[in-house]
């Protein structure tokens, strides 16, 4: 796993929704190896430990990064007041990302909340050929429906109090999606009550699934057992590292 430390620019900064941001990152060698579901590691000025962001956008043309997150403690609150022009300690790219095939007809990307933001570089490498289905708890948490509409993808909003799209869950228009057939791979990233459904629809259907898991980290590169979970292989169970082994896995390994 190839990734670099270092302290990068930041180009741009944007507030998406209440409490969530978006950075542009000028890293040229971190752009230039990055891939879809790869995260970056983040320092937060006066804290010791680490926060795994994932990455939303790659330009290697630019040399960029772009990341997509929300505040959800002291530490993402410390790292949502830098400004654009000032520096980002960041570890980078870290982690094994989604395995993408340019010969798929069709492909759904289901994103749940801040789950969402990983499924944007999909969305461009695939266009048209992607159905992204994104589930937030209401129209004002809602984010990045446009740049999936800009990529070419079809997409399907789901509210939890039913202020926009479809009134429920993200399990709901994908199941009937499952049914009509003609699916090649789905890819997800949220909630593991939502992973574990779209698990469930995609292995009745006979689907190639791969799901991005979100699990607090301490070093982020596998040196501790931090972010431990319990997968399958060859038949045998043992406890993988996010950090390291994922954060993206086929859907059939992880023991719910």
């Amino acid at each position: 796993m190839k990734y670099t430390q270092g302290q990068f620019l930041i180009t741009k900064k944007d507030a998406v929704a209440r409490n969530i941001y978006s950075f542009e990152i000028s890293c040229p060698e971190v752009a230039d190896a990055a891939s879809p579901g790869q995260f970056v590691h983040i320092r937060a000025n006066g804290f010791t430990l680490r926060r795994p962001i994932s990455i939303c956008g790659i330009n290697k043309v630019k040399g960029t990064l772009r990341i997509v997150f929300e505040i959800r403690g002291e530490g993402t609150a410390e790292i949502a007041k830098l400004n654009k022009g000032d520096l980002i300690d960041m570890l980078a790219p870290l982690g094994h990302g989604f395995t993408t095939d340019s010969n798929f007809k069709k492909v759904i990307l289901i994103g749940g909340g801040i789950g969402t933001p990983p499924m944007l570089p999909l969305a461009q490498f695939y266009g048209s050929k992607a159905v992204v289905i994104s589930g937030f708890r209401n129209y004002s948490a809602a984010i990045l429906q446009e740049d999936f509409r800009s990529a070419g993808a079809e997409t399907i909003l789901c509210t939890d109090d039913g202020s926009a799209g479809i009134h429920g869950l993200v399990t709901v228009p994908f199941a009937e999606l499952a049914e009509k057939g003609g699916i090649d791979a789905v890819y997800a990233c949220g909630p593991l009550p939502m992973l574990k459904g779209i698990s469930g629809i995609c292995k009745e259907n006979n689907i190639f699934c791969q799901i991005s898991l979100e699990e607090r980290m301490a070093c982020g590169i596998g040196a501790c057992l931090g972010c431990a979970c319990r997968t399958l292989k060859n038949d045998e169970e043992y406890f993988a590292h996010v950090c390291k082994d994922g954060p993206v896995f086929n859907a059939e390994e992880v023991l719910w």
